[in-house]
């Protein structure tokens, strides 16, 4: 049997001036999950569910247009104006502050401007296969501007991502039940979101970050063709060479093996010593 400690409970609530879906669970110093595009924190809850064994209290909201948390208005939507609504969340929910942040993917992103707007909120910024790198590889190993890489290319590379493994065969119908209903309730909100993540780049923020000092870690892993190498390596140089992390997997690892994001958890949380990358055991 879990522990009550152990699990996360899913609500409805009125938040950040709407209605938020959101999980709340564990006891400890709170940590902050902001999901990837098309998702919700549902899709990661086996990973979640380890940094409650951890010890530590976790918030997952689902962002706005996802997961049945009213959208933002059609004409405000920037990672501006989701950084200032996850900013509203961990205020009306009385999150203590400076808090820890987790971001995956387009969360990352989102996390990423929550620390340079809010800096009074942000304690620590963990990047994971974070969207904002300003370099993409073309097909020909040219390194151009994110803003360059087609929308195609994009697709073709998420469409690779969620074709099932062996691994993936349990994650796959979590991805499915929460990205369905989003693309059913939201369509337009979906697309426009995921072209905004496709060409972000943030790489003055991150700056602004690095002069801050603000402890940040990077992950990213090594069948990534969503966030490419390239991506991963444009974040660390705007950061500064922070500690960075690298797991064996593809974009959304954390979601198809709850056990290896278990494993990396120390790193992800470690300060900043003199191995800048620092690799699990296999």
């Amino acid at each position: 049997m879990t522990d009550s400690a152990e699990r996360l409970v899913w609500c409805k609530d009125t938040i950040a001036g709407g209605v938020t879906q959101h999980g709340v669970g564990g006891t400890g110093r709170p940590v902050l999950f902001l999901h990837g595009w098309g998702l919700s924190g549902r899709s990661y809850e086996p990973a979640l569910r380890r940094l409650l064994a951890a010890g530590r209290r976790v918030y997952a909201p689902s962002l706005p247009g996802f997961g049945g948390t009213a959208p933002l208005a059609a004409d405000d939507l920037s990672l501006a104006s989701y950084a200032a609504w996850v900013a509203d969340y961990v205020r009306d929910a009385g999150i203590e502050t400076p808090v820890d942040v987790v971001g995956h993917s387009f969360g990352g992103g989102v996390g990423v401007r929550v620390a340079y707007d809010a800096p009074d909120l942000v304690g620590r910024l963990i990047l994971v296969n974070a969207i904002g790198g300003s370099a993409w590889r073309d097909g020909r190993g040219v390194v151009r501007p994110m803003a360059e890489r087609p929308l195609w290319d994009w697709g073709f590379q998420l469409r690779n991502e969620v074709r099932p493994s062996k691994r993936s065969a349990l994650a796959m119908p979590r991805i499915v039940r929460e990205a369905v209903p989003n693309l059913a309730r939201n369509p337009g909100v979906v697309w426009r979101v995921a072209s905004m993540a496709r060409a972000a780049d943030l790489a003055t923020e991150l700056a602004t970050l690095r002069r801050r000092r603000l402890p940040v870690t990077v992950t990213w892993s090594d069948r990534d063709t969503v966030i490419p190498f390239s991506s991963f390596a444009a974040l660390r140089t705007a950061l500064g060479d922070p500690h960075s992390v690298i797991v064996s997997g593809g974009h959304g690892w954390l979601i198809d093996d709850a056990g290896l994001f278990g494993h990396v958890l120390p790193d992800l949380f470690a300060e900043r010593d003199d191995e800048s990358v620092r690799r699990p055991a296999a």
